[in-house]
């Protein structure tokens, strides 16, 4: 009966969630720029010559005119002059850009002459200055402006990785230390009688691998969702919508996780043991998504897959349950729910 319910409150949580998805697919807001400096509506039959190569850039690179970015780097040198100026070595300067200036593409121009990078990107600031810069340079110190891809941004970047790897490898460590010494609980080891975590650590290694496997087989999707992402997975191509649905995914059963191990450990032990699901999560997105891009993630993902199903099982086989109300029982006694006598 307590499975039962555990799978009826998942069941309306996820119906819930899909719900609110589902009325957010019907009305998508549309979001403006922070600042705009023209506002142009394309029709296809009067489309000039000008007009079709704009939209051939979009779809190339991902964004236009009115497009908002985000300064990431400590500073950002914008050319005050015209990029000819700058390619024809004439005098120019620049002014710079700090960190977290928002932006807006003011104007795109191909210089087929400039052996650096022939796409100029005019920019203006939240201060009305306006300035060039080689597209190349830019989008390695700016962000879309949307908190989504600055997320995906900042756990792309090498030096968050290597502190995530840093401290997941010393949590895991110290977690199984502890475990030993201690056995206190921990997924894999001495976990709790319930599958959520082991299903939690199991989607995020899956979620890792197909994110991995998306940025090494179809990497201009991953890219134009990166310049214009979303949680809605619906309306999405098929790879990003099954990326997002495992990321919603991820979000139920950690509801689940939290409910089972607050109901199974008192409250200081549940914190703890929460703390080293998501170290193993952490753990498990570097190691899947690393090695997944050389394709070592595929088999151990399927090896990890068996080895946490068969640990789960045998564990779960050794559990006691109560005779009279079917609780769980971590020895055989008196029973803590109905006060039966289990011999």
């Amino acid at each position: 009966m307590r499975t039962n319910n555990y799978i009826g409150k998942l069941l309306i949580t996820a119906t819930v969630l899909l719900l609110s998805l589902l009325s957010s697919a019907c009305y998508r807001e549309h979001n403006p720029s922070r600042f705009q400096l023209k506002d142009t509506l394309y029709v296809a039959d009067t489309l000039t010559a000008q007009q079709q190569d704009s939209i051939n850039f979009a779809h190339r690179h991902h964004y236009s005119e009115n497009f908002n970015f985000i300064v990431r780097a400590d500073t950002l040198f914008l050319l005050r002059q015209q990029p000819e100026e700058h390619v024809s070595e004439m005098p120019t300067d620049s002014f710079a850009v700090s960190k977290g200036t928002r932006m807006v593409v003011a104007d795109i121009r191909i210089i087929p002459d400039d052996p650096t990078d022939t796409v100029w990107v005019q920019l203006a600031t939240e201060q009305l200055t306006f300035g060039w810069a080689h597209e190349s340079r830019l989008l390695s110190k700016v962000d879309p402006d949307d908190p989504i891809s600055q997320f995906i941004s900042l756990f792309s970047d090498k030096h968050t990785l290597i502190f995530l790897v840093v401290i997941s490898l010393i949590a895991v460590t110290h977690l199984v230390i502890r475990q030993r010494r201690q056995r206190a609980k921990i997924v894999h080891f001495n976990d709790i009688p319930s599958f959520y975590p082991t299903l939690l650590v199991l989607i995020v290694a899956a979620s890792a691998t197909f994110y991995a496997s998306i940025q090494l087989f179809a990497p201009d999707m991953w890219r134009h969702f990166y310049f214009h992402p979303s949680l809605n997975p619906f309306g999405q191509p098929l790879l990003i919508e099954i990326f997002l649905l495992s990321v919603w995914a991820m979000l139920i059963v950690g509801l689940a996780v939290v409910d089972d191990t607050l109901r199974c450990l008192r409250a200081a032990e549940a914190l703890l043991y929460l703390l080293g699901v998501a170290a193993v999560c952490a753990f498990n997105y570097i190691v899947f998504s690393i090695s997944t891009l050389y394709y070592i993630g595929y088999p151990l993902l399927l090896a990890y897959i068996i080895v946490a199903v068969s640990v789960y099982q045998r564990n779960s086989s050794r559990l006691l349950v109560c005779g009279r109300c079917g609780a769980r029982l971590p020895k055989k006694g008196r029973c803590p729910r109905c006060g039966a006598v289990n011999e």
